[in-house]
């Protein structure tokens, strides 16, 4: 059985306040993209062994500590009939980028473990055990437009059309430590919900919508603030770094696809 896990962007990230757990509260919105790895689950029928195999990207760590590895096991501890699997994952989004990649490959796997070994996992069961994974995970059991608080568990579905435009997606390539990234933000409240600011017309957005870790990104790669600066330059009605970095994305109305020039190192994807 096979899947294809996809990632997301962030439509707004405001860090509102660092809580006791050590986590934060948090204002986003999460919003589907068509960027897809693959993931592959065939139960092993020749040993009582469980094993990854992983193509395409590489994946920074050790191969025991993949999510979908994680996930597995997750399961299998309340789960213990949980046969021995063979994972297969082709790897196409970029990794501590910002898309959320990893953070679908484990959502994935809890959704096709539970399908494919019937499980009967509920969809609020599914919710609790992917945010013991990340704070992203939740998401990608819904994998609808959603406005998300606290970690980013607690979600309320959008109505958000965007069919009429295309995304660029880009990569430089530089890997932003998330802890380091969350240590440069002072959380604050904003002047403004988020939830209602997205109702408005996409082209007020840019007048309201920020990311509370582009200044510290940018501050540190002024190459991750030039990309964004490109985009709107090329007609961007928005741009934005996604997550913590360091992927910008650029919305456009559909038409002519402007044409791009990027080092050959950049990872560069319209959808």
């Amino acid at each position: 059985m096979i899947v294809f896990p996809n990632c997301k962007i962030n439509l707004g990230l405001n860090i509102l306040k660092k809580r006791p757990d050590g986590f934060h509260d948090l204002q986003t919105v999460f919003y589907p993209i068509g960027l897809q790895d693959a993931l592959e689950i065939v139960q092993n029928g020749q040993n009582n062994e469980t094993n990854f195999h992983l193509t395409g990207n590489s994946i920074e760590g050790k191969t025991e500590d993949n999510i979908c590895l994680k996930a597995y096991y997750l399961l299998k501890s309340d789960f213990p009939d949980l046969p021995p699997v063979n994972f297969h994952l082709h790897k196409v989004i970029p990794t501590g980028a910002g898309l959320g990649g990893g953070s679908s490959d484990g959502a994935f796997t809890l959704l096709l473990l539970n399908k494919k070994f019937n499980l009967g996992l509920t969809e609020d069961q599914l919710i609790s055990y992917a945010l013991t994974l990340g704070s992203d995970c939740p998401f990608f059991i819904k994998n609808v437009p959603s406005f998300a608080t606290s970690r980013g568990e607690v979600m309320k579905e959008v109505i958000l059309d965007l069919s009429s435009f295309f995304f660029v997606i880009v990569n430089p390539q530089i890997h932003i430590n998330t802890g380091w990234a969350f240590s440069k933000i002072k959380p604050g409240n904003q002047p403004y919900s988020l939830l209602d600011v997205i109702n408005s017309p996409i082209t007020e957005w840019k007048n309201y919508i920020t990311n509370d870790f582009e200044w510290p990104v940018f501050e540190a790669f002024p190459e991750v603030k030039q990309i964004k600066e490109l985009l709107y330059n090329k007609g961007a009605v928005f741009a934005s770094m996604s997550g913590s970095g360091s992927t910008v994305y650029g919305i456009f109305e559909k038409g002519t696809i402007p044409s791009f020039s990027f080092p050959d190192h950049y990872f560069l994807k319209v959808i």
